[in-house]
């Protein structure tokens, strides 16, 4: 076993670099890991576009992570050497906080974000807080389970927590890394799907991941669409923009719920009368705990979800990342760190 490992660490912006590092003993409750996969998530542009504390000190990006366990540290007793594990976009909880103290692990305030507060999976060997690591079914491949470590997670958690009847309308808004699962998830929840994108190009695909209608968000009002259709109980919004999120909310049935998990730059404009007249909300979701990322790949494995994925191999990291970011990735980009 060699001494050194290599990552691409980042400065600044975009500034990237293959470096070598030493292999070192985990601390107490943390765990090494050898890396196989790690999926490229537009949440990395935190730390490759210097998005956090000082953007002047090198961080290796990625948190769709997934490998072996080759060193654990002496407080940890629930991973062992050998087993193969995933990290998401939270890197484990503390545990002592007020938030940890009332069971809400996702918010807990000492919490590390791999890729941006702490290196991440663009490298050969990460080292993780135990509290973080997510068991991976033994009938996933490594490939399969890194993009649902975080756009799994986050679209199959969101869709699960919502409050509507088997056989409710549904719809989701975008068709890209996020919203391709969760038409799938949506789906085999067993809810009436429908999907919302801009274009007819999109239609064929979104029929194939299971939708049972499609709305041209470019052709039609969306929120008028869904009215049509009798209303959706929970709209899931996807796409990385407020504004086209802002006609949605009229598509609501009354109490239906308008779940946000996508990060966008500029503001959702509600009409004070959608929300009070039949007691629409608006909420957002983030991610979720290590037991529920391993329901939601359990719950992947035995419905057949999976992201469409382009492989490409560690060496290419850069160049992974800013096909990922330019939107011609179809639909995750997950790098073979291991080569397998």
């Amino acid at each position: 076993m060699s001494d050194t490992y290599r990552a691409w660490q980042v400065t600044g912006q975009r500034q990237f670099e293959l470096v070598d590092r030493e292999v070192v003993a985990p601390i107490a409750d943390h765990v090494r890991v050898r890396v196989d996969t790690c999926g490229v998530c537009h949440s990395d542009f935190l730390g490759v576009e210097g998005l956090r504390a000082d953007p002047s000190q090198p961080v290796v990006p990625g948190h769709e992570i997934v490998g072996i366990i080759d060193a654990v540290g002496d407080a940890v007793s629930t991973w062992k050497v050998g087993d193969r594990v995933g990290v998401g976009f939270l890197g484990g909880h503390c545990g002592v906080c007020e938030w940890c103290e009332r069971g809400d692990f996702v918010n807990c305030t000492n919490q590390p974000q791999p890729g941006t507060t702490e290196d991440g999976g663009y490298a050969e060997v990460v080292y993780a807080r135990a509290t973080g690591l997510v068991g991976i079914p033994a009938e996933m491949s490594s490939l399969d389970a890194s993009p649902l470590l975080c756009a799994g997670i986050t679209t199959f958690n969101a869709l699960r927590n919502i409050d509507a009847a088997p056989g409710a309308l549904v719809a989701i808004q975008g068709i890209g890394g996020l919203g391709h699962l969760g038409v799938q998830y949506a789906n085999k929840l067993g809810y009436r799907v429908a999907a919302i994108a801009r274009g007819e190009d999109k239609q064929a695909l979104a029929e194939q991941l299971g939708a049972h209608h499609y709305i041209d968000s470019a052709a039609t009002d969306p929120g008028a669409a869904l009215t049509e259709l009798g209303g959706a109980a929970a709209i899931l919004a996807t796409a990385a923009s407020g504004a086209s999120m802002s006609p949605l909310l009229a598509g609501l049935r009354p109490h239906g719920q308008l779940v946000v998990v996508g990060a966008a730059p500029d503001p959702i404009e509600v009409s004070t009368a959608d929300l009070i007249f039949g007691g629409r909300s608006i909420v957002g979701s983030l991610t979720g705990t290590p037991i529920e990322n391993e329901d939601s790949l359990a719950f992947s494995a035995a419905n057949g979800v999976a992201a469409m994925i382009e492989k490409l191999p560690f060496e290419d990291a850069p160049k992974a990342y800013e096909r990922m970011m330019s939107g011609r990735a179809r639909f995750r980009i997950v790098l073979e760190v291991a080569g397998n």
